[in-house]
């Protein structure tokens, strides 16, 4: 499969690979709660689970991808017949946070020595960017191995020209490592802007402005194009500037974490501007977007000029938004829409992908092993200390444990609405990134992580916080 056909991390709506069919009926919540031990054993439960995913990857798939752990086959993802070891990358700073030391200098080393910046081939600046180049840079903060920060250079530098070939300051969406060449006109919201926080940092590190400065240009081309009610469309064509779709859908993707990392890399770097447009954003949105059917919150899809709804779906990686309200400054409003996940994961035992909340009905009955709703579970958690979040979090943990495991590690599920669940047959890398470091962090008291000022990507690498032994 091309790269561009893959669906991203944050997909569109509707649009994930396997559409499952549309027409089922959100049941109503079950009673079902999981038993909550404690926190020592809820952590030790996790790493054991984390142990046999990884075992699984590394058994079948080690210096690749991605792992199907079913058919026990690979999984290139962002070309085929190229890898750049993702897994390994995504699983580094999660395996130095567990303090399995022995596991972080296998893959380091693998790192250094075998992954290959310079490909021949085209890649997705938003995956390659907050996957391998967060990886990386978390990868070096944790373990302050040189190399890994060298590589981490020489790939930026082979994605800077999908902004400085741009006519608009808007980033193509694809660039090939070999040659510069860069493709992909039309980019998501998300896509333009989630690339602040790495190479921010990345300038931060090596005293190199280009990176931050690509970045915060392009994020100033993109709020430079609100509409008169402070909205942003979807897609922006980035030659043109144009919006090609001007439908507000955030949280949900593909525009849910250029909201996130305005606000990231104003407490990252302490940019004011940032804070600003993350303000400004974030109330037209709750002005305009927040519908509270029967009590429950939920965010519409609207025209971004008029207001005017034109959905009402929800998508589970928009999960994160009740973590980022809440950081943000809106924990009332936070809470709420936290708890209308909470709804529908005590209607299923694992959360689908996407869901219709004014019909009720299933869009999209997968289930791909995403990590939002565990993240925002955290970040509540961190907030408030209240025994709330850890309660949901140990029950998505035992969802996800009773329904996706699989002998050889965690697989996702094709529909999540039939018993017994069918099953697919991949394990996602950033499983090794979030999931399990998100549920480790809320139970095992992490000496190795300042829960303080700890500050973690979209992709849940530590980029502030690091604690070395």
């Amino acid at each position: 499969m091309h790269p561009r056909q893959l669906p991203r991390r944050r997909s569109v709506l509707g649009a994930a690979a396997g559409l499952a069919t549309a027409a089922t009926t959100l049941p109503a919540p079950s009673a079902r709660a999981a038993a909550l031990p404690a926190d020592a054993a809820a952590a030790t439960e996790v790493l054991a689970e984390f142990r046999h995913a990884w075992d699984g990857y590394k058994r079948v798939a080690w210096g690749y991808d991605e792992v199907r752990p079913v058919s026990g086959t690979r999984h290139d993802f962002f070309a085929p017949g190229h890898t750049f070891g993702l897994s390994i990358v995504e699983a580094l700073d999660t395996l130095w946070l567990m303090g399995l030391d022995a596991e972080v200098t296998l893959a380091a080393d693998w790192i250094e020595q075998h992954l290959d910046p310079a490909q021949d081939t085209d890649v997705q600046l938003f995956e390659m960017v907050i996957r391998v180049i967060g990886g990386l840079l978390a990868g070096y903060l944790c373990t302050g191995r040189a190399g890994l920060l060298t590589r981490c250079r020489q790939l930026a530098d082979r994605l800077l020209p999908a902004f400085t070939k741009s006519p608009t300051e808007l980033p193509y969406r694809y660039v090939n490592l070999r040659t510069g060449a860069v493709s992909g006109e039309v980019s998501p919201l998300a896509e333009l802007g989630t690339n602040l926080v790495e190479f921010g940092l990345l300038s931060r590190l090596t005293g190199d402005g280009r990176y931050w400065s690509c970045a915060k240009r392009a994020c100033r081309a993109v709020v430079a194009r609100r509409s008169s009610l402070d909205l942003l469309g979807t897609s922006l064509n980035v030659e043109t500037g144009r919006w090609e779709d001007t439908a507000s859908c955030a949280p949900n993707p593909p525009v849910d974490s250029f909201y996130e990392y305005l606000w990231v890399g104003a407490e990252l770097f302490g940019d004011d501007e940032l804070r600003g447009f993350y303000r400004l954003l974030t109330d037209a949105v709750l002005r305009y977007q927040a519908d509270r059917p029967n009590g429950h919150l939920y965010f519409r899809q609207v025209d971004y000029a008029s207001g005017e709804t034109t959905g009402t779906e929800q998508s589970e990686l928009g999960a994160f938004y009740a973590g980022l309200l809440a950081k943000g400054g809106d924990l009332a409003t936070a809470r709420e829409y936290y708890r209308s996940w909470s709804l529908t994961l005590g209607a299923y035992p694992v959360l689908p992908e996407v869901y219709d909340y004014q019909s009720g009905q299933l869009r999209t009955a997968r289930n791909d092993l995403r990590p939002e709703y565990v993240n925002s579970s955290l970040d509540l958690w961190r907030l408030t200390g209240e025994a709330e979040f850890k309660q949901s979090a140990y029950r998505y943990f035992q969802g996800m444990r009773d329904h996706l495991r699989v002998p050889g590690g965690y697989t996702v599920a094709e529909d999540v609405s039939t018993s017994p669940m069918r099953l697919g047959d991949l394990t996602p890398g950033y499983l090794f990134a979030e999931n399990f470091k998100y549920l480790y962090l809320l139970f095992a008291a992490a000496p190795r992580f300042d829960y303080r000022t700890g500050l973690l990507s979209t992709e849940g690498k530590l980029l502030r916080g690091a604690v070395r032994p």
